[in-house]
């Protein structure tokens, strides 16, 4: 039990004084660049999943006729 206590007292002491947290200005910006990256990401899996979408309908037309 006392490991337990020493691991949360530890755990504490880093998290409040050790530890540099982000401003609210810094964390904004960063905020902003997920966003952005994630919409750059998301748009390019939906063009990739569009031109897989016609490539698979162009072969499946092929095979038919």
């Amino acid at each position: 039990m006392e490991k337990i206590t020493t691991y949360f007292q530890e755990a504490y002491e880093e998290l409040v004084n050790k530890v540099t947290w982000p401003t609210w200005s810094e964390l904004q910006e960063s905020a902003v660049i997920v966003l952005i990256t994630a919409l750059i990401i998301s748009f390019i899996v939906l063009g990739i999943d569009l031109s897989f979408k016609e490539v698979t309908q162009l072969l499946y037309k092929a095979i038919i006729k």
